[in-house]
């Protein structure tokens, strides 16, 4: 065999990197992440586009002005990164100029002993029925807690409070009564403790 083919048949190592890659084995954890920011035209589009820009996926997303005097709002954002990706998702979060603090309520929540921030997401939820699955319906609705926010003959609107899980729960069992449209809220969370954020 000449040295050409011999050569051909050889597996070749990958060329080598100018930067030095840790393998990892880490697993995304979901976080809550809570960002105080200026309330300001363009402060959430530049959040949001760090996160899509770089590929993490946002599970839930909520704002709302929470500081008048101050011109504050705050962001509750749910995430799932490993530990090195959270990092990185927060260092570059402190170089936008309008953020204040960020804060990952998920590790605090660790740091003061409990597997996780109090959590709680509202849900609107409309279900079309009548006859037996009417009474079904507000049957199954008392038993989550939920309330009648407007009804009709053809329909329901129930508004239900809770962790993500009951709202998920609430929605699958309410699904084979006819479920016409959901609208949630996403996650608000706090830690526990009398330290704001």
């Amino acid at each position: 065999m000449s040295n050409d083919i011999q050569n051909q048949n050889k597996v070749m190592p990958p060329p080598a990197s100018a930067y030095f890659i840790a393998p990892t084995e880490e697993l995304p954890v979901r976080h809550t992440l809570a960002i105080l920011v200026d309330n300001e035209p363009g402060v959430l589009a530049r959040v949001i586009g760090l996160f899509s820009g770089r590929g993490y996926n946002i599970d839930s997303l909520t704002v709302s002005e929470t500081e008048h005097e101050r011109h504050l709002s705050r962001i509750t954002i749910v995430t799932r990164a490993t530990p090195s990706m959270l990092e990185q998702i927060k260092r570059q979060l402190d170089r936008i100029v309008p953020i204040h603090r960020i804060v990952d309520l998920t590790l605090n929540a660790y740091g003061l002993g409990h597997d996780k921030p109090i959590e709680r997401e509202l849900a609107m939820v409309k279900v079309a029925n009548s006859g037996e699955k009417r009474s079904e319906a507000l049957r199954l609705a008392d038993a989550f807690g939920a309330v009648v926010s407007d009804a009709d003959v053809g329909h329901f609107i129930f508004e239900v409070t809770g962790r993500t899980h009951k709202i998920d729960q609430f929605i699958a069992i309410m699904q084979p009564l006819g479920i016409v449209e959901v609208c949630r809220t996403g996650v608000a969370a706090m830690n526990r403790g009398g330290e704001g954020l």
